[in-house]
């Protein structure tokens, strides 16, 4: 890291550049040196290191103050050299005591027990070590008083001695000290000390004694009684200062009423409070003091170190015996209790001690041989122990982020205490994806690959502790096999039940197939269609599709699944669909989404499927948005997205095929964009339907224009693609009219003459219907799969196009783009763009996948000039539009401006075909 060196400065222009040069708004830190006044001050931020000797900080540190956007490290290190120059001015230091011939030195001496308190709250403020507030503080006493070495040059007469150092100092403090009376302190603020002798601590009753405090000079203070009845020679304030003081004790006795008693005495000299008084002092004096600036000064007899601390830990029943370490404690049945523990520095009470406090009808009360001020907040605590309890997710949440929300969703989180039990889990979770991996199942026929192996382990140990997983490895690595591979690891391990796989039709063949080929032997039954019967699956596989599943739910919660794998999980982001609430109600004994994309648009769809795979760790939806994915999504809070990840990580195991190791046998992926013009048609029809449904966006009410928006967008879209395509024709020739059927021309051309094979993909299945008369006409064998294709029928396109029987496959983008297991493609081509590149992404790995022996190539047609170049610009470079895009689809482009919206949609100059 670059580091600046800046050389002591004086002279106010000095200073301001100091100040301004330094950065205070990051962290600060002090080296200390030997003898002190070598001592260094770091000031740090993203940028650079500031490193500026004690006597170049000082001007820094006094002028810092003002400053509202300090890091609290430079606000401590402010207030201790501030402290240190007052000390300096005090006379109170010392020349150090003689060492081993080093130089000689001066350190702060003579300090009473008022010195030693405000070094000690300065440091307990700030929360840091005391031990860095007087090294700072012995710095600026050492530097302070010398002045910098007169450079005397060689053979050159030395101008004569001057004062020495003691001699100079003593004439400045007697200058300090003969003070006129007109330079005497006039405004001053208030400060409340807390004072009580034995008996008053028995009968619960404490003293308080107000004090006023020189405004520049908080050290130079005095009792208002020694205010209200001595002279300036005495308390060293200025004939106002009794005014100023009689107006801050009017508005401190507005922040809290009590302090009227004050106010009607002759001398302000004290008041006592009693039990009820100091209760009120504590739950809400101290802070709205605070808030006027008003401090409350407690004596160190008189600790305040309880603290409360939320635990959590099994909630066994009463008189049961705690079960060991295994699926029970995590099971559906488990509860965890959230309870508040206090602990006097730092050592918990024990319970007869809680007891103690929890009856204790007084905030004054002696515990372990000292008198102790008990703040109400924590009796409370004490008397209601129990906060709540919990599901076994929502303790293992805890146990990972080490917080916990006490109160209501606006509350804030208090640090949680995790005990042994689930300690032990937390271990267990952050360890499942790299421990050893454990063996493959004998029955697996088949060899799996080292990352499916740890896939294996990773779903072993979650499941076997009653939770649930997601899995969201990339499409082709494999989590076919590696779910079957964890149903027979499951049965050698003593598990009983069947498997319930719920997945889109177009899989079930896959599914079918896979199992038959990987586990021999295991029955396996379709759910779906007329024959949807249950017998024969034994401890099997049951497949079904997610609308069957929704149909037969309540038949489906009946059987006793040992598992339930919703495959391709993001059918069920919508956690408000009819679909996911009927997911939701099939009991198991544990839960596996299978995923390639766990985020397409937010985090709330990942929400959606780790709620149910592991219900209630990440709260309810609302909780979830407000706590997580509010804070993330608009980076307001950049530590909250490492929390979170540090939450969801044991339940998400995410691998990519680029990752190191994890598919090296896949072989290279290039993809190109295509941009090409539009035909004269084809810029008549956009220039037209532009004109047109921008005229009727300007003139409609909101709810009309959302509409307009969504047919401006996909008519543009349709009239990139072909004229055709637009105007619903059917039965014509398409070539002449859009350059993106002469490219396909071209592309299929010469994928066939290599002998390869392409899958074509457009999201509107009437395209797909004009390109498939298309290919007819020219002869080219080919095939069409669509939303409405039968599932055997879809299951035969595969085995036809795998085999070799048709070279380029037609598919719809939502139907065809999961799934599916098409790797004799070498050639994926995208007619139209997709609003979101995870989807494109999707589609494009059912060619990019395991099995795959060629290079891939992926084609994108873009029409240049068009929504389509602007849309993909946008894409490319994540900007602000296209943030919003990924987020919600077209549907974000209907909240545009209508000036935004035609910027969007206006055809460039270089869309037409030269």
């Amino acid at each position: 890291m670059l580091r600046h060196t800046t050389r002591a400065l004086s002279g106010p222009r000095a200073t301001f550049y100091v100040v301004s040069f330094v950065p205070l708004t990051g962290p600060a830190t002090f080296r200390a040196g030997e003898p002190p006044r070598e001592g260094v001050v770091e000031f740090s931020d993203a940028r650079r290191t500031v490193a500026l000797p004690i006597r170049a900080a000082l001007p820094v540190l006094t002028k810092a103050r003002s400053r509202d956007d300090l890091h609290p490290s430079v606000g401590l290190l402010s207030g201790a050299a501030l402290l240190g120059m007052r000390l300096v001015a005090a006379g109170k230091f010392a020349p150090a005591a003689a060492g081993d011939g080093g130089p000689p030195s001066w350190r702060v001496s003579g300090l009473d027990a008022d010195d030693e308190d405000r070094i000690e709250m300065l440091s307990r403020a700030q929360r840091d070590d005391e031990r860095v507030v007087r090294d700072l503080i012995d710095a600026v006493v050492d530097a302070m008083p010398r002045q910098p070495p007169v450079e005397v040059p060689e053979r050159r007469p030395v101008a004569p001695r001057g004062p020495t150092f003691e001699e100079r100092l003593q004439s400045r403090l007697a200058r300090h000290r003969r003070v006129e009376a007109g330079d005497l302190p006039h405004l001053v603020r208030l400060s409340l000390r807390v004072e009580a002798d034995e008996e008053e601590l028995i009968a619960g009753a404490v003293r308080l004694v107000p004090q006023a405090h020189d405004e520049q000079n908080p050290l130079h203070l005095c009792d208002l009684a020694v205010l209200w009845t001595h002279g300036s020679d005495e308390h060293g304030f200025g004939d106002r200062a009794r005014t100023h003081a009689t107006i801050a004790l009017r508005a401190a006795a507005d922040a809290w009423p009590v302090l009227d008693r004050l106010l009607e005495l002759r001398v302000p000299d004290q008041i006592v409070l009693d039990t009820d008084e100091l209760v009120s002092l504590l739950d809400e004096g101290v802070g709205a003091l605070r808030e006027r600036g008003v401090d409350v000064l407690w004596p160190r007899s008189l600790g305040r170190d309880l603290s409360a601390t939320a635990t959590l830990d099994r909630a066994a029943p009463s008189g049961a015996r705690e079960e060991p370490l295994n699926e029970p404690l995590l099971g559906t049945e488990s509860l965890f209790a959230f309870k508040w523990q206090v602990a006097l520095h730092g050592d918990p009470l024990t319970e007869a001690e809680m007891d103690q406090l929890a009856s204790s009808a007084t905030p004054l009360m002696r515990l372990r041989g000292n008198w102790t001020v008990v703040d109400p907040a924590i009796v409370r605590k004490a008397r209601k122990r129990l906060l709540r309890t919990v599901r076994p997710a929502e303790a293992v949440a805890a146990a990972l982020t080490g917080v916990v929300q006490v109160g209501p969703q606006d509350a804030a989180q208090e640090q949680v205490i995790v005990g042994a039990s689930l300690l032990q889990v937390r271990e267990r979770l952050l360890t499942a994806a790299t421990r050893e991996p454990v063996e493959p199942p004998e029955a697996l026929a088949a060899t799996l690959r080292d990352y499916q192996r740890h896939g294996l382990t990773w779903l072993a140990e979650l499941t076997s502790l009653g939770l649930g997983a997601c899995l969201a490895d990339d499409m082709g690595l494999g989590k076919t096999i590696t779910l079957i591979a964890l149903h027979l690891h499951r049965r050698e391990r003593g598990a009983t039940g069947p498997t319930l796989v719920v997945c889109p039709a177009s899989l079930l063949g896959n599914w079918e197939d896979e199992v038959r080929r990987f586990a021999p032997g295991t029955p396996v039954v379709r759910f779906h269609g007329s024959a949807r019967e249950l017998e024969g699956a034994g401890d099997g596989f049951v497949l079904t599709t997610y609308g069957t599943m929704q149909r037969d739910a309540e038949r489906l919660a009946e059987v006793a699944w040992d598992l339930v794998v919703a495959d391709e999980a993001q059918h069920v982001k919508n956690p408000r669909t009819a679909t996911s609430r009927a997911l939701r109600s099939i009991p198991s004994r544990a839960r596996v989404a299978l995923t390639g994309t766990p985020v397409e648009n937010n985090l709330t769809e990942l929400w959606a499927i780790l709620d149910w795979a592991i219900p209630g760790l990440l709260g309810s939806r609302n909780a979830f948005r407000k706590v997580w994915a509010g804070p993330i999504e608009s980076g307001r809070e950049p530590s909250k997205a490492k929390q979170f990840a540090d939450l969801i990580g044991p339940f998400l195991l995410r691998r990519r095929k680029s990752d190191p190791g994890i598919a090296p046998e896949l072989p290279a992926k290039t993809e190109t964009d295509h941009r090409v013009g539009l035909t004269r048609e084809q810029v008549v029809l956009y220039e037209s339907f532009v004109r047109d449904i921008m005229e009727r966006i300007e003139r409609s009410d909101e709810d009309t224009r959302r509409g307009l928006v969504l047919k401006l967008l996909t008519g543009l879209k349709q009239i990139c693609n072909h004229p055709a395509h637009f105007l619903k024709q059917s039965a014509v020739r398409l070539p002449g009219r859009s350059q993106k059927i002469d490219l396909l021309d071209e592309l299929l051309g010469t994928v066939l003459a290599e002998d390869g094979a392409a899958l074509v993909f457009t999201q509107y299945v009437a395209m797909a219907r004009l390109l498939e008369s298309h290919l007819a006409r020219a002869g080219v064998p080919h095939q069409l799969l669509h939303g409405g294709t039968p599932v055997r029928e879809r299951e035969a396109m595969v085995r036809r196009f795998q085999g070799g029987e048709a070279s380029v496959f037609l598919l719809s983008l939502k139907a065809g783009g999961t799934g599916l297991n098409l790797t004799r493609a070498d050639h994926v081509i995208h007619v139209d763009r997709w609003w979101n590149p995870a989807v494109e992404e999707q589609a494009t790995d059912r060619a990019y996948r395991i099995g795959q022996t060629r290079p891939v190539q992926v084609h994108r047609m873009i029409t240049r000039g068009t929504i389509e170049e602007r849309i993909a610009e946008m894409l490319g470079r994540k900007r602000a539009l296209a943030d919003a895009v990924l987020g919600r689809g077209e549907a974000a482009l209907t909240e545009l401006s209508n000036d935004e919206l035609r910027e969007l949609v206006t055809l460039r100059p270089e869309a037409a075909d030269e």
